[in-house]
């Protein structure tokens, strides 16, 4: 039994092999995830102790093997330079909850109504000062349905798969 790596403790990228090594043994360690993801041990433990980012394409392997989607919104909303200043961080939490949560959004505003102010601003080809304020709520308000839809999408690849693994 491997010991826990009490400096990558806070890591997302470790504790992510750590949850995926309650389906599967050999992720305890380090090497046999080095092993299984086709990456270097120490690369790998320098990822987990925040020491080196990872590039993109370990992140997608890393990701496919511990069955963790959320860790590509995690590298491109945190670490990636273009995407921190434009995606979104997207938490995966229960279905109840996230279902509540994207009902909430979608009572909270009328889909009709924001298509009717959109068209409203728009219509004549300019937006004014004084529709830039509706325009941002509108904004917002898309941003964060997109959000919650996407926070939905990985809830289904994390656990849909974990399903399907299990039915096999």
């Amino acid at each position: 039994m491997s010991r826990k790596a009490t400096k990558a403790i806070d890591n997302v990228f470790y504790q992510a092999r750590m949850e995926a090594s309650k389906f599967n043994d050999c992720l305890n360690s380090r090497e046999g995830a080095s092993e299984k993801i086709g990456i270097d041990r120490t690369r790998l433990a320098r990822i987990e102790l925040g020491s080196l980012n990872p590039y993109p394409e370990e992140v997608l392997l890393i990701s496919d093997t511990y069955n963790t989607p959320e860790l590509n919104n995690y590298y491109c909303s945190n670490l990636c330079p273009l995407g921190k200043q434009t995606i979104p961080q997207i938490k995966i939490c229960k279905i109840e909850r996230l279902t509540i949560q994207i009902l909430s959004v979608l009572n909270g505003t009328s889909i009709h109504k924001i298509k009717d102010s959109l068209i409203d601003i728009t219509e004549d080809g300019q937006i004014t000062k004084d529709e830039v304020p509706r325009l941002k709520e509108i904004i917002d308000t898309l941003d964060e349905i997109s959000a919650k839809s996407q926070a939905l999408k990985l809830w289904a690849e994390k656990h849909l798969i974990i399903n399907c693994r299990r039915d096999t």
